[in-house]
């Protein structure tokens, strides 16, 4: 799972495995070692309404309601957002690169529909 932060904006990017994942285990986590500290983070899926976040301590939660997630590991759906007064939340299908890029491998990610 890839996590793009950028002013109040997180976006979640997923791989289809941990889209899979998400869907048949209700979360899906993945972490960032800083030196002697890590940095959790991951999508739970609830019964709000709404999609919502949360950071405690060193992890990043964001909550996504259950029934956007009926079926999403296997429709075309590429993702879900929510605006709030202060917060940005995009979660969506990680996509391959239209141009190949050296150590990254792409095998487990959706192919671009542009490609």
């Amino acid at each position: 799972m890839k996590i793009r932060i950028k002013g109040n904006s997180v976006r979640f990017r997923l791989a289809q495995d941990e889209v899979t994942a998400l869907v048949q285990n209700a979360e899906v986590w993945s972490q960032c070692q800083f030196g002697t500290s890590v940095l959790s983070y991951g999508l739970v899926a609830t019964n709000n309404s709404d999609i919502s976040s949360e950071m405690r301590e060193n992890t990043i939660t964001c909550y996504i309601p259950k029934l956007l997630l009926e079926n999403w590991d296997t429709d075309e759906r590429v993702g879900f957002e929510n605006r709030t007064d202060s917060m940005f939340l995009l979660i969506e299908k990680d996509w391959q690169c239209l141009k190949p890029r050296a150590h990254e491998d792409e095998s487990n990610l959706y192919q671009n529909p542009q490609a």
